[in-house]
């Protein structure tokens, strides 16, 4: 059984006011994909394609509208307020912004003992441990707990929020755009980080990014957002090596190559030839595509 399944996933938001005509938007439109324990599965597309939306529906942070996310086998939008509460312990979520997304006024030692405090694990000095414990695993100095986040890097900030990801010790980590606002050189030694804390502690992600040469390198499996569908899913090799649909093509032309020298083939991609009601086909040893 696939630790996390999604199915026939929707989010729709409704725009307008008293002044203005209401239309609504789907962002999320039937998304369906499943994550084995232990996988690290990329979500990929351009801004406004619809991955940031569906991992927060995942997580409940946002109600989808239609759909089923289950975990371990549960209905987690069936899930009471209590019950969510308890499976929030499993599920976390590394947020983009290590800027925005740490309060100003705590303390980081406080920010990472903040999931033990709500969720009321252990006495103080037992989270204490965990949160020095933490820092340890994230490559920061227990000594910098009583520290505020101003007086930390981008880098470390959002090793920060990874300390504060794993203090429950989740099963799935949703790590949305979680190295896109760092500088390249930075975003390696956190991507590290990631990879290094997946293996150690046996973690499973849904990885969300837009940086395609990124996943290539660490996810065994891939699946294109589109204009809030999934246009095409697979293995990682094969997607990127036989890309189908048109919209695929487009996104791997367009990734910056080492080589200047090196010949281009740009695929245009053209909308209208777009058929967005098309359902994902089987084209051999997991490779699906909407063609």
């Amino acid at each position: 059984m696939p630790l996390l399944e999604v199915r026939n996933l929707t989010r729709t938001f409704v725009r307008g006011g008293l002044l203005t005509a209401r239309s609504s938007v789907r962002a999320v439109d039937d998304v369906s994909f499943s994550i084995d324990e232990g996988e690290m599965f990329g979500l990929v597309g351009e801004s406004g394609s619809g991955k940031s939306t569906t991992g927060r529906c995942i997580l409940r942070l946002l109600e989808p509208t239609t759909g089923e996310v289950r975990f371990r086998g549960e209905d987690v939008l069936a899930a009471s307020p209590a019950r969510m509460r308890q499976l929030r312990r499993e599920m976390q979520m590394i947020f983009q912004d290590p800027f925005s997304s740490l309060n100003p006024r705590m303390r980081v030692g406080e920010i990472v003992e903040e999931p033990l405090v709500i969720h009321r694990v252990g006495d103080r000095a037992t989270r204490a441990a965990r949160v020095a414990e933490l820092f340890t695993l994230v490559g920061l100095s227990p000594d910098w707990v009583e520290r505020f986040p101003h007086e930390f890097s981008g880098g470390q900030r959002q090793r920060i929020g990874i300390a504060r990801a794993l203090a429950l010790s989740p099963a799935l980590i949703v790590a949305d755009e979680a190295v896109s606002a760092l500088d390249v050189s930075v975003q390696a030694q956190v991507i590290a980080l990631l990879l290094e804390v997946k293996q150690r502690l046996g973690l499973t992600f849904l990885f969300i990014a837009h940086d395609l040469r990124l996943v290539e390198e660490i996810c065994g499996r891939v699946a294109v957002m589109y204009r809030g569908r999934i246009v095409e899913m697979g293995p990682t090799r094969a997607l990127f090596e036989q890309p189908a649909h048109p919209y695929t093509r487009a996104l791997l032309s367009a990734v910056p190559v080492l080589d200047p020298d090196a010949p281009r083939h740009r695929h245009v991609l053209d909308p209208a030839t777009i058929d967005l009601s098309a359902a994902l086909r089987d084209l051999g040893d997991g490779h699906l595509a909407a063609i």
